[in-house]
């Protein structure tokens, strides 16, 4: 076996299938793009799917990759085992209908032994089949494997429900008996058994059924190799690791956190240990998460990030770091990941700045959870048995971010159990919500056939023509059928060549007709997508009768068009404008490009200011005003990169990219349409701005003449302010404002003081009323005031006064009842409580209400039993 560091298992990976006709696709984002069934990226294949459920035909049907993906499923046993991590990379090779089992199994076989490549011992390596794929295990026997390193197993067959699903094949690599943590003799000690000593690096999928929803399964149109081997596992293995977190990927973080702890040392204590490898595991995660766009937050995957920060915090205080130290590993994690992962490097302060700002949240945070935790330990040493409740411990864990594992930590320091049951109960009903709140579709969808295999040229024309004349008709699709003719209802077609564009990157589709040879309308085009092999796919409302191979004209409307292209060529000046303005960090999270209006989302952590927007404005109109010649040219990606095209990290690009570049001032990879000068645009006006998501803000804006509608319609508003105001000069309407603002306060303060003098009036007349009841005085009173401000005013007042024991005062304002209690010191000692009291009369008026010892409040919808509320106040001093 060959000493290999990871950067170079992983790029000889990549090599050996590149070698066997793969294309390479870069790693994707975490953060999933059009597929709502994924919280993240957590699989190679998962960023294949519209390749295996037939949506997309890839241009090369083998491919290879190295996929970042997180999986936190199970993050308690991080650290606590060898090789869970919640960011792993799976190696993957995949055929889309191309190779299967006869090319796929040697292929592995080669890479894992041939000197050439890793050079495994074959006697080390073992195979696991399913009993009925009778092929696989001769391919197998043919490829070398010795039968006695073959071993069938039930549980190879990849199925997650409806959707692609086949037998698999696993590849297992045997460590010795060494690293086994079972007995020689014991029934866990073969491959696939639960031991260390077996050691799975490969999974061969074999997709050849289709499972249908009725539970049956029928053969796929075309069968697929999906692949996936963990480079950490792998990793393990060249480097001899007992865990994967003695490779080259783990221990230069372990290493770093060593350095900052309280003279801790890996390798030392059991439990430090942990904490290292939770550090280190979180770490590796939060970084690439938010180098991919995600941040902290309180729901989905922003609660994600918030809680791995939150535990990586807690092991910190375990080995003694009591200060924010995650954000340092970022560059030490960017290292590490170089010679793949350059962006991390590249964005290393930003995702500091991100991390240690959720470490400073926390640190705060966590003052005030220690504070509760504190209050329920007292609470439940004073009940029988003394054990802290589980729902206890959740809120803990929920509201404050505290690990379960911390609380018993602390609950145990004072002699107390902790109701795991309670706290586990309590966990189950928040996943089921989240659960509830999200898809329950995580597979992939059934594959259909119908336009897979229709490899028919289309032309798009549209860059340079808004209609076409003799566009013959290639296909045509209805009542999901591919047939001759069409004449009624909704059709697909398929044109040798067509102007119209298909909906992509967020430019919607064109519109318009199709006339037939007379020049009469005989479809309406209402969208365009794209088919599986790249043809523009037009919906249209059939009006006459359609036929195969006949000559039509397709008219793009071109008012549409217009718009949409000028409003398009705006999200490029956007996307450059909110960059200077807000940072480099900033990143296109999404856009919708309609003719009325724009729409752009992009990462940023706080809310855009209106100077930062106003200053955004500005950028954009001069780069109008300035009237850049906007052009495009048609490249290979590293000549666009070259140039600093930017590209988008959520998109996948063929070999050659179009980048239009507007002057000198904007250059990005983009397949839309577009004004050819920016004075087309005329003016560019942010109607609004807003959050969509954790760390997800929204600017949508208008262009040309919906920008000038925009503002007319608020000089109009404008206007009739101004002849409210009585003024002529709409200059002077903020002046006016203020000066009515100023009036308005003035007001309100004479309002203020006459109901001050009123109550103190009341006051004088009120606290003359006290009754005695079991030697206590009391003053129950229904008082006329505006509102509960004033009730607590003349509370106030009965206490400087000293008036009696007790007060109890109640007012109705419109449909509702404020009634208010307060008891003095000299009550109170005597074991008196106005929370007690005022949650024995607040029933009387419909409502409800608390408060401390002194005084206590309540509201009710039952103005007419305010009296009777006033009675029971008397009542409850009389026992």
């Amino acid at each position: 076996m060959k000493k290999l560091s990871s950067s170079q298992i992983r790029q000889m990976y990549l090599d050996f299938f590149k070698e066997k006709g793969h294309t390479v696709e870069p790693s994707a984002s975490l953060v999933p793009v059009d597929d709502p069934t994924l919280l993240w990226i957590n699989s190679g294949v998962a960023t294949m799917k519209k390749y295996f459920d037939g949506r997309v035909v890839p241009e090369n049907p083998r491919l290879t990759s190295s996929q970042k993906s997180i999986r936190t499923n199970d993050i308690e046993n991080v650290g606590k085992t060898a090789r869970h991590q919640t960011l792993f990379e799976m190696l993957g090779n995949f055929s889309v209908g191309d190779y299967f089992k006869k090319e796929a199994i040697p292929w592995a076989w080669e890479f894992l032994t041939s000197p050439k490549w890793m050079a495994f011992a074959a006697d080390k390596l073992y195979i696991t089949v399913y009993p009925e794929d009778k092929l696989a295990k001769q391919i197998w026997k043919e490829t070398g494997v010795k039968p006695a390193h073959i071993i069938e197993d039930e549980d190879n067959f990849w199925d997650i429900g409806e959707g692609p699903s086949g037998p698999d094949s696993e590849i297992f690599y045997d460590r010795g008996q060494e690293f086994n943590n079972v007995a020689t003799d014991d029934p866990e000690n073969y491959p696939g058994g639960e031991n260390e000593r077996y050691l799975e690096v490969w999974n061969i999928v074999f997709s050849e059924f289709n499972h249908k929803p009725d539970g049956s399964y029928e053969p796929l149109p075309h069968k697929n190799i999906d692949t996936g081997m963990g480079l950490e596992r792998l990793v393990s293995v060249v480097q001899g690791a007992k865990t994967n977190f003695e490779t080259d990927l783990f221990l230069p973080i372990i290493h770093a956190t060593e350095k900052m702890s309280d003279a801790k040392v890996y390798g030392k204590d059991e439990q430090d240990d942990v904490s290292f490898k939770v550090i280190a595991d979180h770490s590796r995660a939060v970084t690439f998460a938010i180098g991919d766009g995600a941040l902290p937050s309180n729901e989905g995957r922003g609660y994600v990030l918030r809680r791995l920060i939150r535990r990586a915090t807690v092991h910190g205080k375990k080995l003694g770091i009591n200060e924010p130290f995650l954000y340092k590993l970022v560059p030490v994690v960017g290292k590490i990941m170089e010679s793949y992962y350059p962006e991390i490097l590249q964005q290393s302060d930003y995702i500091a700045k991100i991390i240690k700002s959720e470490e400073d949240r926390f640190n705060n945070t966590l003052t005030d959870g220690l504070k509760l935790l504190d209050k329920e330990i007292t609470t439940a040493k004073k009940q029988q048995p003394a054990i802290l409740s589980g729902a206890a411990a959740f809120k803990l864990f929920d509201t404050y971010g505290f690990p379960f594992d911390l609380t018993k930590e602390y609950a145990g320091d004072e002699g107390l159990a902790v109701d795991e049951a309670g706290f586990n109960a309590e966990m189950k009903k928040q996943k089921e919500r989240a659960r509830a709140a999200r898809s329950q579709d995580n597979g992939m969808g059934v594959q259909s056939g119908l336009l897979l295999d229709v490899k028919t040229t289309s032309k798009f024309i549209g860059w340079d023509h808004l209609s076409k004349d003799q566009a013959t008709l290639a296909v045509i699709v209805a009542n999901d059928q591919i047939v001759d003719q069409v004449t009624t209802g909704t059709a697909e077609l398929i044109f040798d060549e067509t102007p119209f564009y298909a909906e992509m990157g967020g430019q919607v589709a064109d519109q318009g007709v199709i006339q037939n040879e007379a020049g009469q309308v005989v479809a309406v085009v209402t969208d365009v997508q794209h088919a599986p092999n790249g043809q523009n796919l037009h919906t249209v409302d059939v009006k006459a009768p359609l036929k195969k191979g006949e000559h039509y004209q397709l008219k793009v409307d071109q008012d549409f068009r217009r718009k949409v292209s000028l409003n398009h060529t705006a999200t490029h000046l956007l996307d450059q404008a909110l960059r200077d303005v807000l940072g480099e960090h900033v990143r296109q999270a999404g856009s919708l490009v309609e003719p009325d209006y724009l729409r752009f989302d992009f990462t940023h952590s706080g809310q855009t200011t209106a100077a930062e927007l106003a200053q955004i404005e500005q950028i954009i109109n001069e780069k109008i005003w300035a009237a850049l010649p906007i052009s495009w040219v048609v490249t290979d990606i590293e000549s666009a990169k070259k140039l600093g095209a930017i590209a988008l990290f959520t998109e996948k690009y063929g070999k050659e990219v179009r980048v239009v570049s507007i002057g000198d001032y904007s250059k990005e990879f983009d397949g839309g349409t577009h004004a050819k000068n920016t004075a087309e645009l005329g003016l560019f006006k942010i109607t609004g701005e807003t959050g969509t998501g954790a760390g997800i803000r929204r600017i949508e804006a208008v262009t040309s003449k919906a920008a000038y509608s925009f503002l007319n319609e608020r000089e109009q508003w404008l206007q009739q302010a101004a002849t409210e105001l009585k003024t002529t000069q709409l200059k002077t309407v903020p002046t006016k404002v203020v000066q009515l603002q100023e009036q308005l306060r003035d007001a309100n303060k004479q309002i203020e003081s006459l109901q001050a003098k009123s109550a103190q009036q009341q006051a004088s007349d009120v606290f003359k009323n006290v009754q005695e009841i079991n030697g206590t005085s009391i003053i129950a009173e229904q008082v006329k005031v505006s509102d509960m401000k004033q009730l607590r005013q003349l509370a106030d007042d009965w206490k400087q006064k000293a008036a009696s024991d007790v007060l109890v005062l109640g007012t109705v304002i419109g449909a509702k009842v404020n009634l208010i209690a307060a008891v003095s010191p000299a009550g109170i000692k005597a074991g008196l409580k106005a929370g007690d009291l005022i949650k024995a009369i607040a029933p009387k008026v419909g409502g409800g209400g608390g408060g401390r010892p002194d005084m206590a409040q309540a509201g009710g919808k039952n103005p007419a039993g305010l009296q009777d509320a006033l009675k029971a106040s008397t009542e409850f001093l009389q026992g």
